[in-house]
């Protein structure tokens, strides 16, 4: 307990960059547009290295093979391409679909396309959890990075093509959920939220509360809340959960949340608990638009009778922000 893994994001970018600057040479396959049920969404990745090694999938094992072969084609004419693969129903089926599909996937060899800088700050980027956007030619590739513009995009987590023809690839940091107060609630709320893509933190002082035996192999932080937040570092890709009725612990996290751009935050209590919370934030002296940034009482009202049934509403109203807005 009490310590932090924030582990640096290791995937196709990374490895691209990293052996290409070990001289062996470097591909990115990435997919670029999908027809039908196709095995990966658009955005997944793959690495190929001039000497054959692949990593990552854009097919989930159905085409890895020929876009190998063409990727070391693509290095050694210092050329990118599009390639299109129909995915038969045979195949789908091998890889858990019930029917075929096709995609189209953008190759990239680094250096004579995908310029190593322009990697190496989406490296950097990814490391940082900073949001940004790959934006290339569809057909050819060699592409920059913005940070601003493709607003739904961001949102929704939707790389594509745009009408122009430009492929936007969209890297946003992983979804995290930094929940306080290590209750019953919590317990269901985190293995739920393992399954929808948010990486959980635990915070809770009260070591009877938050421990190894109530969160097996969980990141736990035994830290006061506005300590834990400072430490964990609070950003837009950020939900914030507020589980203990105690304002000795919700109200440092409330004062550090709120300061923040995280996109979520929610807390446990009836509307006579969150009226109080509400006064206090005002005495403090947080405007209405502040305080109105917190979903009190805490997700959506489903009728949820039970710890597990309210770590569903609490579930679906950070998904509904995240995706639609408050």
């Amino acid at each position: 307990m009490g310590g932090l893994n924030m582990s640096a994001l290791t995937g196709a970018p990374e490895l691209a960059l990293d052996w290409h600057r070990a001289g062996r040479g470097a591909v990115l396959a990435t997919v670029v547009e999908t027809w039908g049920s196709a095995p990966r969404r658009v955005g997944s990745q793959m690495v190929v290295s001039g000497d054959g090694q692949i990593e990552g999938s854009v097919s989930g094992g159905c085409v890895e093979g020929a876009v190998m072969m063409e990727a070391i084609d693509a290095l050694e004419a210092c050329k990118g391409t599009l390639l299109e693969y129909g995915v038969s129903d045979g195949d789908a089926f091998a890889v858990g679909l019930a029917c075929g599909g096709t995609i189209r996937v953008l190759v990239e060899p680094v250096g004579p396309v995908l310029d190593e800088d322009v990697l190496a700050e989406l490296v950097a980027a990814r490391s940082a959890r900073q949001a940004v956007a790959y934006v290339c030619d569809g057909k050819t590739g060699g592409g920059h990075l913005v940070r601003e513009g493709f607003d739904t995009r961001f949102r929704m987590d939707r790389s594509g093509v745009e009408e122009d023809g430009r492929f936007v690839a969209i890297h946003n940091p992983p979804l995290r959920l930094v929940i306080v107060g290590a209750v019953h609630i919590a317990q269901n709320l985190v293995p739920m939220a393992r399954l929808a893509g948010f990486d959980p933190i635990i915070v809770d002082p009260r070591a009877a509360f938050g421990s190894e035996a109530r969160f097996p192999g969980e990141t736990i932080v035994d830290e006061w809340p506005d300590e834990a937040m400072a430490q964990i570092g609070l950003d837009a890709r950020t939900a914030l959960v507020l589980l203990t009725h105690d304002p000795k612990l919700d109200d440092p996290a409330l004062h550090v949340a709120l300061k923040s751009d995280v996109f979520y935050i929610g807390a446990l209590g009836s509307k006579r608990t969150h009226a109080g919370r509400v006064e206090r934030l005002s005495e403090a002296g947080y405007s209405q638009d502040d305080i109105a940034r917190i979903h009190g009482p805490i997700g959506l009202n489903i009728g949820a009778a039970g710890p597990s049934e309210i770590a569903v509403s609490v579930l679906a109203e950070m998904v509904q922000v995240l995706r639609v807005g408050a």
